[in-house]
């Protein structure tokens, strides 16, 4: 089975008279049959983050009206098996903590003596959901099929083609019920994503910023339009990203509690 999209385009043929102009079709064609669109998935997220042991250096902007009202910054250490730990570096949010195991979310706020459970969409800043800044992965926690190939409209008016890929979620943590993600062809680069909520409204639409970190392509920043309050809009940089494993006992959230882990 193959899903295709049309090109009109000109073709300029040589004859013994000159140069003739003709219209013609190409077909850029993908064989939906041997897609693999995990592999597609598992690359996409690479550009993102490199190793599945990471420490992430993120900085959230939120912006109203398109001032900037508010700047924190975070840094959040992953590892495998969806497991993340936030760390709020910020003045105003000095000794929180957010720490994911899988589909469990706890935040620890200071002097608390208990962790509280938390949600994934539960708000950080703006419109930047814990979900958002603790790196969730396309290819561990949704389901993808390939769609189409068709052009996306770039906040500046200008268009780029795309593949279009359907996500659902298959665990409990994912922040979005389903994701409507466009990849750059060649490259499988992520470009644009609709974050959808189970209802089937469109709560975000994400534009990552390609750039270079170590030498290579990279998203450095994603940016997050809010449909339902459109005059609101949430950045992150990824101001660093390296290979990084934290000991065991800081995805404890009883450890958590006791311990400011302040040198994080």
């Amino acid at each position: 089975m193959f899903k295709f999209i049309s090109r009109i385009v000109l073709l300029v043929m040589m004859s013994g008279a000159g140069l003739v102009l003709t219209i013609g079709q190409v077909h850029a064609t993908v064989d939906v049959a041997t897609l693999d669109v995990n592999a597609i998935l598992k690359k996409a997220d690479e550009y993102r983050m490199e190793d599945e042991s990471s420490k992430v250096v993120s900085v959230v902007h939120l912006f109203k009206n398109n001032e900037r009202e508010k700047t924190h910054q975070y840094h959040v250490y992953t590892r495998p098996q969806r497991q993340s730990l936030v760390i709020f570096k910020s003045k105003v949010e000095a000794g929180q903590k957010m720490l994911m195991l899988e589909d469990n979310y706890w935040l620890v706020m200071p002097k608390s003596r208990r962790p509280i459970r938390i949600t994934p969409m539960q708000k950080l800043l703006g419109e930047a959901s814990v979900g958002d800044i603790s790196t969730l992965t396309w290819s561990d926690d949704y389901e993808g099929v390939f769609e189409q190939i068709e052009s996306v409209t770039k906040p500046d008016g200008s268009e780029i083609e795309g593949n279009k890929l359907l996500l659902t979620a298959k665990t409990k943590g994912a922040s979005y019920h389903t994701i409507e993600l466009w990849l750059a062809p060649e490259t499988d680069f992520p470009i644009k994503a609709n974050l959808i909520l189970k209802s089937g409204k469109i709560a975000k639409e994400a534009w990552f910023t390609k750039g270079e970190r170590n030498g290579g392509r990279a998203v450095v920043a994603m940016t997050l339009l809010d449909k339902i309050q459109p005059n609101q809009k949430t950045q992150i940089e990824y101001k660093e990203i390296s290979p990084f494993e934290l000991e065991e006992k800081y995805y404890n959230p009883s450890y958590l509690v006791r311990n400011s882990v302040s040198e994080l």
